[in-house]
């Protein structure tokens, strides 16, 4: 089966955490549930539960969406507890089958904990070797089971869970957001040192969760209290921090936070380090409506990536904004393409061009990105049979150029279509009028309120 948007880049994975008061013991497993569905747009691979109590962890995971993997009364099962870690997958490292999908679940002499990871480790292979020196053994091939197994050697080393943890955590190379469940109701969360993946932090009335971003907070019902910083652990027990702290030094200051989760990967009703997302995506239209002006008579954004971009360049240029499309939120991950024919008319499959707003029209495209420049090529020439005039396509973030070693799936550089071809032989390979990115810089001052500095190593060697 091919993927509807096979030229778009996927969303890591997603981490949630929760820690209640001793009173609220049924409470986890749902607010956890609801939590991975909010975050279901940074994994439809594969997802998991794993709630800790009475000295326990259960885990329920498995492939497919939320929804799928609780349908068949999965989540009924789940045992009632005030402390749960939940995970949703799109897989980085490892082939995408039940054994990879998180959260991992790894005992020890003295406990059992359930980790779920967001990002990708870079020593893992030298980490999963070391441990098998040790007798490890290991059923699963993603590094986010290397950081479960080594945690808990570590918790046994060091005769203490935090300690345990900081030191694991001083030990991987690369991005990490965790949200870690011991069988003893403590919740910790802990972030890289370069604090390449979001990670945050929300309370309520009956206790705290953690998120890798604020948009499932707020649908859980908890305010948003701040961003874990870079290189902090924070501990959470019966609803209640027990411990917060910068714990874990910076090996490499020359990376940060991912600014790709402005252009994409986050929700448009998150604010992730400091910066709404929507406002991010707004700068970046505006921006490009500086850097590349062109005449038209409508700006429509790609659905829904490309729409926040597509409101900035509007109010810039003063350009009417339009819909282009009419999008099927319904297809999901079960459209099937049995010919050649079908596969060339998959993006009306989900796309279909809004002919009454576009016929005769000279339309300004805003989209966050062309990757190989397969599905930007099927927009355009849908929307020129649709009866466009003109197809100025417009992206908000600079060409890529670059492999990403931190979690996010790039296609190898020979296949990036920046790498193979010049600006106007792109332009002419998507079947557009005009093409214009946004610039490094202009990309960098749309983000310029986020209070941490950015890896932007896929658009620039660093």
């Amino acid at each position: 089966m091919e993927k509807l948007y096979e030229d778009k880049l996927h969303e890591e994975c997603a981490v949630f955490g929760v820690s209640l008061c001793t009173e609220c013991t049924d409470e986890a497993a749902g607010i956890t549930y609801n939590g991975l569905l909010a975050l279901q747009h940074r994994g439809q691979e594969g997802a998991g539960i794993a709630i800790a109590y009475e000295n326990k962890i259960i885990c329920h995971k498995d492939t497919g969406l939320v929804g799928e993997v609780f349908s068949n009364g999965e989540f009924k099962s789940l045992p009632k507890g005030k402390t749960a870690v939940g995970h949703t997958r799109y897989s980085t490292t490892g082939d995408s089958t039940k054994e990879n999908v998180g959260p991992f679940v790894t005992d020890y002499l003295t406990g059992r904990i359930a980790v779920s990871h967001n990002g990708n480790i870079t020593n893992a292979c030298e980490i999963r070797e070391k441990l098998r020196e040790n007798g490890l053994q290991f059923g699963a091939t993603s590094d986010s089971e290397v950081i479960s197994s080594l945690i808990a050697f570590c918790i046994t080393k060091e005769k203490s869970t935090l300690s345990g943890v900081i030191k694991a955590a001083e030990m991987l190379n690369g991005a990490f957001s965790l949200a870690i469940a011991t069988g003893k109701d403590k919740l910790i969360a802990v972030r890289d040192p370069n604090g390449y993946r979001p990670l945050c932090i929300g309370k309520n009335e009956i206790g705290y969760a953690v998120a890798s971003e604020s948009c499932a907070l707020d649908v859980c019902g908890f305010e948003f209290v701040r961003d874990i910083k870079p290189g902090e652990v924070v501990v959470i027990e019966n609803g209640e921090i027990t411990f917060e702290g910068v714990k874990i030094p910076a090996k490499d200051n020359s990376h940060g936070l991912c600014i790709f989760e402005y252009v994409y990967f986050g929700r448009p009703d998150s604010v992730i380090d400091g910066l709404s997302v929507y406002d991010a995506r707004f700068n970046m239209g505006a921006i490009l409506a500086e850097e590349c002006p062109t005449d038209a008579d409508i700006i429509c954004g790609v659905p829904d990536s490309g729409l926040e971009a597509a409101v900035g360049y509007s109010a810039r240029s003063a350009v009417q904004l339009a819909s282009a499309f009419v999008k099927n939120r319904y297809i999901g991950r079960s459209f099937i393409y049995p010919s050649q024919t079908m596969r060339d008319s998959a993006v009306r499959q989900k796309l279909n061009p809004l002919t009454a707003n576009i016929k005769g029209k000279r339309v300004v495209l805003v989209d966050d990105s062309i990757v190989r420049g397969t599905t930007s090529e099927k927009i355009v020439r849908t929307l020129k049979n649709a009866g466009a005039k003109e197809i100025h396509m417009r992206i908000s973030s600079p060409p890529f150029r670059h492999v990403c070693r931190y979690g996010t799936d790039i296609d190898s550089e020979e296949n990036l279509i920046a790498n193979k071809m010049s600006l106007d032989e792109i332009c002419k390979a998507i079947g557009a009028d005009s093409l214009g990115y946004i610039s490094l810089k202009g990309l960098k001052r749309a983000c310029g309120q986020c209070v941490l500095p950015f890896c932007t190593a896929c658009f620039e060697k660093v």
